[in-house]
């Protein structure tokens, strides 16, 4: 019970964090706006607050003499993939402190960025809140005033993850991963409610039908350049005896 219900929790986090760095890369650019503040705002919050409950049981769990080796090379493993999520959620953090401080929306410095993505991201900040429907509520004044807060956050982060390390050793490099690494990438199969989103790499293999139809425009291919080059050997034989 205790392993599925750190999966569960872990689970929650990386969806939270994922929801997150997706919000923080429309920053800057056209789709900013100060609803977009206000769920990042919300998103990190919600974040940390799941960093805690992830951190309090699974350090409880790994301080348990008692559970079986099994139970703590699985713990262990979980531990390692809640220290990085934790390490790309401060990363992510600082970028929008960054992006923050360089793209005031009240009093703009520079120009938004057109990077290629419209519309609104509130389907994102919904699915990380795990809401139906966004409610705003923020200041006017959020894209400058949350700067403030969110510096703190990053010193609290920072602190958190090495308390994390004191408390709960565990070598990074001596926990095995329990699949092969990318195998999520190549994995058809749903992740669940809980994901951000379904990512599929699969390498088709080509048809039998457009292997034929592709030998054959490389043998036409073939034969209209040596067509080619013969007619230039004639023009230049003929150039060559008629001068």
């Amino acid at each position: 019970m205790g392993k599925e219900e750190c999966k569960t929790m872990l689970d929650a986090l990386n969806k939270v964090t994922a929801c997150y760095r997706h919000l923080v890369i429309a920053l800057g650019s056209t789709s900013d706006s100060q609803n977009l503040r206000e769920e990042l705002k919300k998103t990190r919050k919600k974040a940390q607050e799941l960093a805690v409950a992830n951190r309090t049981k699974l350090t409880t769990l790994l301080k348990d003499k008692s559970i079986s080796k099994d139970d703590r090379v699985e713990y262990e493993r979980l531990w390692v993939l809640f220290s990085s999520s934790m390490e790309l959620l401060e990363v992510d953090m600082k970028r929008s402190l960054e992006l923050g401080q360089d793209f005031p929306l009240k009093v703009p410095t520079r120009h938004l960025i057109q990077t290629g993505m419209t519309g609104a991201t509130t389907t994102v900040a919904a699915r990380a809140m795990s809401v139906q429907n966004m409610k705003y509520d923020a200041d006017a004044n959020i894209d400058t005033a949350d700067l403030k807060d969110l510096e703190t956050e990053i010193v609290q982060v920072g602190q958190m993850r090495e308390e994390m390390e004191m408390k709960v050793q565990v070598a990074p490099w001596a926990v095995e991963a329990k699949q092969e690494a990318g195998a999520e990438l190549k994995s058809t199969v749903s992740v669940g409610n809980s994901s951000v989103g379904v990512i599929s790499i699969c390498e088709e293999e080509p048809k039998d039908g457009e292997e034929g139809e592709s030998g054959i425009m490389k043998i036409f291919a073939g034969i209209i350049f040596a067509v080619v080059l013969l007619i230039a050997g004639i023009l230049g034989y003929l150039v060559i005896n008629l001068s």
